[in-house]
Protein backbone atom coordinates (compact mmCIF):
# COMPACT_ATOMS: atom_id res chain seq x y z
CA UNK A 1 0.00 0.00 0.00
CA UNK A 2 2.90 2.35 0.67
CA UNK A 3 3.98 2.32 -2.97
CA UNK A 4 0.46 3.26 -4.02
CA UNK A 5 0.32 6.05 -1.45
CA UNK A 6 3.62 7.54 -2.62
CA UNK A 7 2.47 7.25 -6.23
CA UNK A 8 -0.72 9.12 -5.38
CA UNK A 9 1.33 11.87 -3.70
CA UNK A 10 3.54 12.13 -6.78
CA UNK A 11 0.50 12.28 -9.07
CA UNK A 12 -1.02 14.98 -6.86
CA UNK A 13 2.16 17.07 -7.11
CA UNK A 14 2.23 16.63 -10.86
CA UNK A 15 -1.43 17.64 -11.17
CA UNK A 16 -0.83 20.73 -9.02
CA UNK A 17 2.05 21.80 -11.25
CA UNK A 18 0.01 21.17 -14.38
CA UNK A 19 -2.95 23.14 -13.02
CA UNK A 20 -0.65 26.03 -12.17
CA UNK A 21 0.76 25.96 -15.71
CA UNK A 22 -2.74 26.08 -17.20
CA UNK A 23 -3.84 28.86 -14.84
CA UNK A 24 -0.85 30.97 -15.92
CA UNK A 25 -1.08 30.28 -19.65
CA UNK A 26 -1.69 33.98 -20.40
CA UNK A 27 0.81 35.34 -17.88
CA UNK A 28 3.64 37.25 -19.53
CA UNK A 29 7.12 35.73 -19.09
CA UNK A 30 5.73 32.71 -17.20
CA UNK A 31 7.98 29.67 -17.34
CA UNK A 32 6.05 26.44 -17.04
CA UNK A 33 6.98 23.83 -14.46
CA UNK A 34 7.92 20.47 -15.95
CA UNK A 35 7.29 17.40 -13.81
CA UNK A 36 8.80 13.96 -14.27
CA UNK A 37 7.83 10.83 -12.39
CA UNK A 38 10.63 8.46 -11.37
CA UNK A 39 10.95 5.30 -9.32
CA UNK A 40 13.53 5.68 -6.55
CA UNK A 41 14.10 2.88 -4.04
CA UNK A 42 10.59 1.44 -4.54
CA UNK A 43 8.99 4.88 -4.17
CA UNK A 44 7.36 6.93 -6.90
CA UNK A 45 8.71 10.48 -6.85
CA UNK A 46 7.67 13.61 -8.75
CA UNK A 47 10.58 15.85 -9.67
CA UNK A 48 9.78 19.36 -10.86
CA UNK A 49 11.87 21.96 -12.64
CA UNK A 50 11.17 25.26 -14.35
CA UNK A 51 11.40 25.20 -18.11
CA UNK A 52 12.41 28.00 -20.40
CA UNK A 53 9.17 27.66 -22.33
CA UNK A 54 5.63 28.76 -21.66
CA UNK A 55 2.67 26.46 -21.18
CA UNK A 56 1.70 24.02 -23.93
CA UNK A 57 -2.00 23.40 -23.33
CA UNK A 58 -2.07 20.25 -25.45
CA UNK A 59 0.60 18.62 -23.32
CA UNK A 60 -0.94 19.82 -20.07
CA UNK A 61 -4.42 18.50 -20.87
CA UNK A 62 -3.19 15.11 -22.05
CA UNK A 63 -0.96 14.88 -18.96
CA UNK A 64 -3.94 15.67 -16.74
CA UNK A 65 -5.92 12.79 -18.28
CA UNK A 66 -3.01 10.40 -17.67
CA UNK A 67 -2.58 11.68 -14.11
CA UNK A 68 -6.29 11.19 -13.41
CA UNK A 69 -6.23 7.60 -14.72
CA UNK A 70 -3.07 6.78 -12.73
CA UNK A 71 -4.52 8.24 -9.55
CA UNK A 72 -7.74 6.23 -9.98
CA UNK A 73 -5.77 3.04 -10.63
CA UNK A 74 -3.82 3.52 -7.39
CA UNK A 75 -7.05 4.18 -5.46
CA UNK A 76 -8.57 0.95 -6.79
CA UNK A 77 -5.46 -1.00 -5.84
CA UNK A 78 -5.62 0.34 -2.28
CA UNK A 79 -9.34 -0.48 -2.08
CA UNK A 80 -8.68 -4.05 -3.25
CA UNK A 81 -5.85 -4.49 -0.74
CA UNK A 82 -8.11 -3.16 2.01
CA UNK A 83 -10.89 -5.59 1.06
CA UNK A 84 -8.44 -8.50 0.99
CA UNK A 85 -7.12 -7.61 4.44
CA UNK A 86 -10.68 -7.31 5.72
CA UNK A 87 -11.55 -10.75 4.35
CA UNK A 88 -8.43 -12.23 5.88
CA UNK A 89 -9.26 -10.75 9.27
CA UNK A 90 -12.83 -12.06 8.98
CA UNK A 91 -11.50 -15.57 8.32
CA UNK A 92 -9.19 -15.37 11.33
CA UNK A 93 -11.93 -14.19 13.70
Amino acid sequence: MQINATAMTAMSNWMNNSAQNVANVNTDNYNATQTTITNQNDAIVAQSSKSTNGTDLTTEFTDQIAIDKSFKANVETIKTQNEMLGSLLDMKA
